[in-house]
Formats: structure tokens, C-alpha cells, sequence
């Protein structure tokens, strides 16, 4: 008997996402989701029209660390973000698309702004 939510096809199970979000792929970079991808877009075309400046990286990685008193930092988890790239300002701008804002997430999200003085724009 198949499970709640998932859809046969030729004898075949394919798993829905936990969230529902259906992978997408635009210029071949497979996104997480339709809006991640939507985004992605929407971005190229501020980059063409140079309101973003630099390069537009794709899933920045941070590494969240603890410092133990006169020891080295430890690494204990990392936030990846899907987006990074420099305002008209000159401000890094860390963007994360968010359908749904798992505790793990809050908590990497306060992390990250904590140590490196950052802030994680959330964009639907």
C-alpha cells in the first residue's frame, strides 16, 4: 500500500518533497524549488541591469564555530544560504528563500548574523 502523498507511476514510488517544493531547472543549475529558481531570474535580470554588483554566487556556505577558551574554533554545523551577492551600496546581501521556517533554520539564521555581522534577507 503506498504511502500518504506518494504518486505510482509504472510501478514506481516517487517521493513527494517534505515541503512540497518541486525541483526546478533553469540555464542547468537544478534549484531546491520553483520559487528559489523564480528568484534566481529575477536576480539575473538585476544583475544585467547593474543594480547587483560582482559576482552572483549560488548557495554561499558559512561555517557556524565555537572558540573553547584557549583553544581553536571547532566547527559544529554550516548554514548555506542561496543566494549571496553585493547591493549598490556595497553591502553583502545573504538571500534565503523561504516557504517555511523550520526551528533549525531560526536558530542557524541567528548564528550566522551573530558571527560574521551579516543579515539573511528572507524572500518568499
Amino acid at each position: 500500500m503506498p504511502r500518504k502523498g506518494a504518486r505510482i507511476s509504472s510501478g514506481r514510488r516517487t517521493a513527494r518533497s517534505k515541503y512540497g517544493a518541486v525541483k526546478t531547472v533553469v540555464d542547468g543549475i537544478t534549484f531546491a524549488s520553483k520559487a528559489e529558481a523564480r528568484r534566481y531570474g529575477q536576480l539575473r535580470v538585476l544583475q544585467a541591469s547593474g543594480l547587483i554588483f560582482g559576482n552572483l554566487i549560488l548557495q554561499p556556505v558559512y561555517r557556524i564555530y565555537v572558540k573553547p577558551l584557549g583553544g581553536d574554533p571547532i566547527v559544529v554545523a554550516k548554514y548555506i544560504g542561496d543566494f549571496q551577492y553585493e547591493a549598490a551600496d556595497g553591502t553583502k546581501v545573504v538571500e534565503d528563500v523561504k516557504g517555511f521556517k523550520t526551528p533549525v533554520y531560526r536558530l542557524k539564521k541567528k548564528l550566522v548574523e551573530a558571527l560574521y555581522g551579516i543579515e539573511i534577507r528572507e524572500v518568499r
